[in-house]
């Protein structure tokens, strides 16, 4: 990893943890902004910033995702990411809601969820800058893995990572549970 991408990410750390202090539409509650000191990174790490191979689903199945108020939404499962870590194969699933064509939405959980990340998961967003094709090798970067709004308050309700993006590893990268004691 390049210093110069260690910079970068360091400087999208402090540009978000400025927003998440100051911003009207932040989601750490009022009452803990004043407290608030910044969000909690594991260190930028190269393993897991790791080419994948995209499978496309030209016909996406659809999948029922629950979320923390209970009311289930629904995605298409559009692309398969196989990839490596620690010299293993894992695969992700990644979803758009129906008529959507921004980012590629990859929610996922791993042996960090409940330790050391927050306990319903964590999400990354992959913005390809054309429409993927089978076999195109894209960037997942685990060091861009970040908590959902509800990890900060419960007045937000986010998806649950299904099954299927369950990682059985550790991927100690991106950020860690949000602490607002």
């Amino acid at each position: 990893m390049s210093e110069d991408y260690a910079d970068e990410l360091r400087a999208n750390r402090r540009e978000k943890d400025e927003f998440f202090a100051d911003h009207p539409q932040s989601p750490i509650p009022p009452e803990h902004r004043d407290d608030f000191d910044g969000l909690d990174y594991f260190p930028p790490d190269p393993d897991y910033r790791v080419e994948a191979t995209v499978t496309v689903h030209d016909d996406p199945d659809p999948v029922e995702m629950e979320t923390t108020a209970s009311n289930p939404v629904r995605y298409l499962r559009i692309v398969t990411f196989a990839f490596e870590v620690n010299d293993e194969e894992h695969t992700l699933a990644g979803y758009r809601q129906e008529g959507d064509d921004g980012a590629i939405f990859v929610p996922f959980r791993d042996k960090t969820t409940g330790q050391q990340t927050y306990h319903q998961g964590r999400y990354m967003e992959l913005a390809p800058e054309r429409d993927l094709d089978d076999g195109d090798s894209v960037t997942v970067d685990f060091n861009l893995a970040y908590s959902p709004f509800c990890a900060y308050s419960e007045t937000f309700s986010c998806p649950l990572p299904p099954e299927e993006n369950w990682l059985e590893i550790v991927v100690p990268a991106g950020e860690r549970a949000p602490d607002l004691e």
